[in-house]
């Protein structure tokens, strides 16, 4: 276990190692890749932590990720998110109160996770709004975030708060 990354992961939440550094950990050389794939979409990433956090929520509801939805709850309301925006994520797009570009990234979650791929017509509005990067950076943030739920979920990762699904 990598147990450096860890110590200083729960210096920096001023509590224990996050449960997925333990847990993901164990497998030192992939982890150590994964953490710098993972640290260019968040926090590294180009789009902003607001409509990251965003998306990663609603990645975390639509697969059931309990550990992530505990974790990005607490980010998303310290990079922006209102209480009352995380909660209407589980609403997605028809929720009252979000901006179109912001319906536009929940629906293009939902699209992914429901199809694989955003469809056409997404996909044109997406493209008016964002840049080339910020559209090639949604598409693997979603991806990295459905990938990463199947894997806690899978190894059952406890979350390290509570979590409201």
């Amino acid at each position: 276990m990598n147990f450096g990354i860890s110590k200083i992961a729960g210096l920096a939440t001023r509590g224990r190692p996050p449960h997925i550094f333990t847990t993901l950990g164990r497998h030192r050389g992939l982890f150590r890749r994964w953490l710098w794939f993972a640290g260019a979409l968040m926090p590294g990433g180009k789009l902003p932590r607001e409509e990251t956090e965003l998306v990663i929520l609603r990645v975390a509801h639509n697969t059931g990720s309990e550990y992530e939805w505990a974790q990005h709850e607490r980010i998303g309301q310290r990079v922006g998110l209102s209480a009352e925006q995380v909660a209407h994520v589980r609403e997605g797009s028809a929720a009252t109160g979000w901006s179109p570009r912001q319906a536009m990234l929940l629906d293009a979650a939902d699209e992914m996770h429901a199809d694989g791929e955003i469809g056409d017509a997404l996909w044109s509005r997406l493209a008016a709004e964002l840049s080339e990067v910020e559209l090639i950076e949604l598409c693997m943030l979603i991806g990295h975030y459905e990938m990463l739920a199947m894997t806690l979920n899978t190894l059952r990762v406890e979350p390290d708060f509570s979590a409201k699904l």
